[in-house]
């Protein structure tokens, strides 16, 4: 999209605009914006600039030219009428600002948690080895933790968590298939009980990995078939080490052992075809597909969440259980927290998180060369007349919008019931 300079004479309504300015230079909530009327011409004009960018691409009207733009006397009325608009802007866009704040807060909030939680995990998978016992112990108590407070809201919200050590993939992984698949019971409906066993579930399905070496679990290139065998006991070693403790409730062993079964019959370790997976184990095994098509072995073949998810809906049907994929997708919104989109004036910005009552109206991490990037504005598009266009493959960002946004490497999840 290319943009001229156009003296502000020459404005019109209906021009697709970009002001020459900080952001916090002008009352407009964004520096892009299609101009509605005159009054937003003369606060324009106002604002001392002698030219502004026009995109003739994104116009619905040609610019007047400047020899028959009118020029326009501004009487006391109109100029008091004038300083009274953008009064009211500018208190608009303050109550935004003040919007952000608190969203941000949540959102250091929100990451306090999935970092307490991670933390967690990380120490109950250290003594599952020596110390089953209190292992899943603790692990029932984090689980019962968390869906008391998922379900003591409504108002829930589900934001993209900070970038990840590689080191701690396994950590982030489980953590993520157990708070998806936890949103996911929650949205089916199920009660509080069946939704700590799915959580509990899901947040083990994958320890047996601690017994197969790093350097097939790490390995990009594809496995031999030794290697691949090997692979595929986990969730025998999954389910041989919940059977260490007592706690471990039996309703979540199928998790553990069947989140891989598919439902054509195709999967592993066992073959179980339709009804013969545990329906929580189907569950899970749709979060896991999931997070696994975003988070490959191989980085080069990961998936954008927009991607992934049009992905399982389009091509994996016939393995995965149709109803959970369907919700999932419902439950993600079109655009989920982690992915690029362009929006409709053009502006590049990265999903950052979706309220589960408002998926077609996520927060955006706006692109604003004009802001520093710890103070990006963040678009609330519920309270903006922009949609987005289209996801973008990261990659493909120039480097200083990629700098900027910083897409993350691992897409991590958490929820915050105070949203």
């Amino acid at each position: 999209m290319t943009s001229v300079r156009l003296p502000t004479e020459c404005l019109t309504p209906g021009l697709y605009i970009k002001l020459p300015l900080q952001w916090t230079e002008h009352p407009f909530m964004l520096n892009h914006f299609k101009i509605k009327d005159e009054h937003q011409i003369r606060l324009i004009r106002g604002l001392g600039l002698k030219f502004v960018f026009h995109f003739p691409d994104k116009s619905d009207n040609p610019p007047l030219s400047e020899n028959h733009a009118p020029q326009h006397a501004i009487s006391d009325q109109e100029t008091r009428f004038l300083h009274k608009l953008a009064d009211k802007l500018w208190q608009e866009k303050q109550r935004r600002i003040e919007h952000l704040k608190n969203y941000k807060r949540n959102l250091q909030r929100c990451e306090k948690s999935f970092q307490r939680s991670l933390s967690q995990l990380r120490a109950i998978s250290q003594k599952i080895k020596n110390r089953p016992v209190t292992a899943f112990k603790d692990a029932s108590e984090l689980v019962n933790d968390m869906v008391d407070a998922l379900l003591d809201n409504d108002n829930l919200a589900l934001h993209l968590m900070n970038d990840v050590k590689e080191s701690e993939d396994i950590y982030y992984h489980s953590l993520n298939v157990a708070v998806l698949s936890m949103l996911l019971a929650k949205s089916q409906g199920m009660p509080a009980n069946d939704i700590k066993i799915i959580t509990l579930g899901a947040l083990f399905h994958d320890i047996g990995k601690h017994k197969i070496p790093t350097h097939i679990l790490r390995k990009i290139s594809p496995l031999t078939e030794p290697e691949a065998n090997f692979l595929k006991l986990h969730p025998k070693y999954s389910l041989e080490l919940a059977e260490l403790g007592e706690h471990f409730p039996e309703a979540a062993k199928p998790i553990l052992s069947q989140h891989h079964e598919l439902m054509d019959g195709t999967g592993y370790p066992l073959g179980l075809k339709g009804h013969q997976i545990n329906r929580f184990a189907q569950l899970v095994a749709v979060v896991n597909a999931y997070d696994n098509l975003c988070h490959p072995m191989d980085p080069s073949k990961a998936r954008i969440p927009y991607s992934a998810l049009s992905y399982l809906f389009k091509h994996k049907k016939g393995q995965y259980s149709e109803e959970f994929i369907a919700q999932l997708v419902r439950m993600m919104g079109v655009y989920p927290p982690g992915s690029v989109v362009l929006l409709s004036n053009q502006q590049i910005g990265m999903v950052i998180s979706v309220n589960a009552k408002r998926l077609l109206y996520p927060n955006i991490l706006l692109y604003e060369p004009s802001v520093p990037s710890n103070e990006a504005p963040i678009l609330d598009l519920e309270e903006s007349e922009l949609t987005i266009e289209r996801a973008l493959l990261p990659h493909k960002l120039p480097e200083p919008i990629r700098q900027y946004l910083n897409p993350r490497a691992r897409i991590s999840y958490y929820f915050d019931p105070e949203s």
